[in-house]
């Protein structure tokens, strides 16, 4: 049965994996990871194409993987609040490859867009196979999650000293 929403990197032309590789590997998350290694992962990500004004999550939707933005525009906020504008190769979702939680911000296109999912099941296979790639990557992981919490603090911290 073909699911319309979703279709796998092994349908897709060989160029199209070169570029889904080439933006993973300029992340912090895939730092230090041979390239071939980023391709096999790449060729087995789902893809799946959205329009404006879609939702791609919710505030407490269950998490299941980081999301690379391949085409369009994506819009992050918490209450009514931008948290950030996304576009190509920029990446975002990561904490749910950390943990189980439900997604803590809401996700929209602002244009059509079209996206990579790396799920946190696949994640988990990969380092079975390669455990040694796979605590480089989950360093990157942690580092990456602790930058966005720096600034996240800076963030707050800014916004307390402006308050009083």
């Amino acid at each position: 049965m073909t699911n319309f929403f979703w279709t796998n990197f092994s349908k897709q032309t060989t160029s199209e994996v070169e570029i889904i590789t080439s933006y993973w590997q300029q992340t912090p998350l895939f730092k230090h990871i041979p390239k071939r290694h980023v391709a096999n992962l790449a060729e087995n990500m789902h893809l799946r194409s959205y329009q404006q004004d879609e939702w791609v999550f919710r505030s407490g939707d269950q998490g299941a993987g980081a999301i690379m933005v391949l085409e369009g525009e994506i819009r992050i906020s918490a209450r009514q609040t931008t948290l950030a504008e996304l576009e190509t190769g920029d990446f975002f979702g990561e904490i749910a490859l950390a943990e189980n939680d439900k997604r803590t911000a809401d996700a929209l296109c602002v244009k059509p867009c079209r996206l990579a999912f790396f799920l946190k099941q696949d994640l988990e296979e990969w380092i079975d196979v390669e455990p040694r790639l796979g605590n480089v990557f989950l360093m990157n992981l942690a580092s990456t999650l602790a930058q966005r919490l720096h600034i996240a603090n800076q963030l707050l911290s800014q916004q307390t000293h402006n308050e009083t």
